[in-house]
């Protein structure tokens, strides 16, 4: 998005820039989300499951860096500050936001949701996306292997050496699926009901690894796993992308999906999305990369 938002900050201030030839297609695309948004902040009253509130959903606990003393209240962090960003955007005061707690498994199942979007670090994947909506990507996201630093996988790592650890996860997620479809260990990975039991099972030598997303496990190592009130874990290293982002997630067919993506193509667009990204998550970019 750099090209168009240095075609639009020219606009703004064309004594900051010079050589810079704004197109048509960059104009009219502006104008159009301008309009849009103008219109969506006239209907979402209509579109929200309870009028005159933007429920939002994520689960218990949220962690650092996607928010911050598990308060999404309070705007910190990556995912709280996104919400709010979208809030403004759509003309939805702070005071109208209201959180509400929905279950990481249970987010993506079918039905009728107790909310307008939910934002935890839910991958798009096709098959969530036959029962319910994805917005347009917020993150895109690498995978990334946590372990404790006495562990072998720490500095033998090579893609062969990958297939010989003995792996953990939640139920559900994209690391887990990592693991089956990317590192494909010999051993069957070990499969739990929350990220909270598999940090333990990790902690407690269940487990040789965790595959997760680059910032959850950054936050693992650097803050999260301890032994006598010390940090033993490590983040090994990154995986190279597959494409894998993460959308807010909507009731299938919910039209509000259409404002909040405009919302966010004009943050993309104003910078907004790419400030919050380097406040909460710049840090996560320095990770080294290593090959499934």
């Amino acid at each position: 998005m750099r090209t168009v938002r240095l075609a639009l900050v020219g606009v703004l201030g064309a004594s900051l820039f010079t050589g810079i030839t704004l197109s048509s297609g960059v104009l009219a695309q502006a104008a159009t989300s301008t309009n849009v948004l103008a219109k969506c902040k006239t209907t979402i009253l209509n579109q929200e499951v309870t009028k005159g509130i933007l429920t939002v959903a994520t689960d218990n606990p949220g962690y650092t860096p996607w928010f911050v003393n598990n308060t999404p209240s309070n705007g910190k962090g990556y995912e709280s500050a996104v919400a709010y960003a979208i809030a403004t955007e759509l003309g939805v005061k702070k005071k109208d936001v209201k959180w509400v707690v929905e279950p990481f498994d249970s987010s993506y199942l079918a039905g009728k949701k107790a909310f307008d979007f939910d934002i935890n670090e839910i991958s798009y994947t096709a098959a969530r996306a036959r029962v319910v909506t994805f917005s347009e990507s917020y993150y895109d996201v690498n995978q990334s292997i946590v372990a404790l630093k006495t562990d072998a996988i720490v500095k033998k790592h090579s893609p062969s050496e990958l297939k010989d650890y003995l792996y953990g996860d939640q139920i559900g997620t994209t690391g887990l699926a990592y693991i089956y479809n990317n590192l494909k260990p010999t051993k069957a990975p070990r499969v739990y009901s929350t990220l909270d039991q598999a940090v333990l099972a990790l902690q407690t030598g269940q487990i040789d690894a965790i595959v997760i997303d680059t910032p959850t496990g950054q936050y693992m190592a650097s803050s999260q796993i301890t032994k006598n009130k010390k940090l033993v874990a490590t983040q090994v290293g990154q995986f190279p992308s597959t494409g894998e982002h993460y959308g807010l997630l909507f009731s299938k067919g919910d039209p509000l999906v259409g404002c909040v993506n405009t919302a966010l193509n004009a943050m993309k667009a104003n910078g907004t999305l790419a400030a919050i990204q380097d406040k909460w998550l710049g840090i996560y970019t320095s990770v080294p990369l290593i090959k499934p």
